[in-house]
């Protein structure tokens, strides 16, 4: 029996803190890695009040305005769910793309299971900054975006905007890949 094809997704969240289960996941922003214009973007409503000012400060998002404009969990990650599937319909795997995804694969999937019972990609989540690190022997220190960007990106920064950044780190993956399957990378 064949192996699924994989269909990579890049995702990014914006959380009101650092763990989730005591902080809220405030929006999500994904993106299929080789057509980053198929995305998807939500802003949640927040399930308390708990907040990091700092991590907040980061985005442009309002707790106030999303506790009354925000989409309820319930609702918003079987949406989430229903695009992946489309994206990445039955016979493919769908893989979760994060730059620093150990932190953004929490979120979601502690979402998932608290709202749904089951989280679509499993297990499953690629960091691309430990996929740089293995692919060219580097320190950790050197898989930042303060490395990565000027090399992959022309200097761009996160904007910290979910979508946003799950489309800049699509860029970034999809040449990553290129690199390792010895292609020439393009600088766009």
């Amino acid at each position: 029996m064949s192996a699924p094809s994989e269909t990579f997704i890049s995702i990014d969240v914006e959380t009101a803190g650092p763990y989730p289960g005591r902080y809220s996941l405030l929006s999500i922003g994904a993106c299929m890695v080789d057509d980053p214009q198929n995305g998807f973007y939500i802003e949640l409503k927040p399930v308390n009040k708990d907040i990091v000012e700092s991590v907040l400060h980061a985005t442009e998002l309002s707790v106030d305005k999303l506790s009354k404009e925000g989409i309820e969990p319930i609702i918003a990650m079987p949406a989430f769910a229903d695009w992946i599937q489309k994206v990445a319909p039955g016979g493919t795997r769908a893989l979760m793309v994060g730059f620093n995804a150990p932190f953004d694969w929490g979120f979601i999937n502690h979402y998932f299971l608290e709202y749904m019972g089951e989280n679509p990609f499993g297990r499953n989540a690629v960091d691309i900054k430990a996929f740089y690190m293995g692919l060219i022997g580097c320190a950790w220190e050197e898989t930042s975006m303060l490395y990565l960007s000027p090399r992959f990106l022309k200097g761009q920064k996160l904007p910290h905007d979910a979508l946003a950044d799950a489309r800049l780190q699509a860029d970034l993956f999809r040449k990553l890949l290129a690199q390792a399957r010895g292609e020439t990378v393009l600088k766009k």
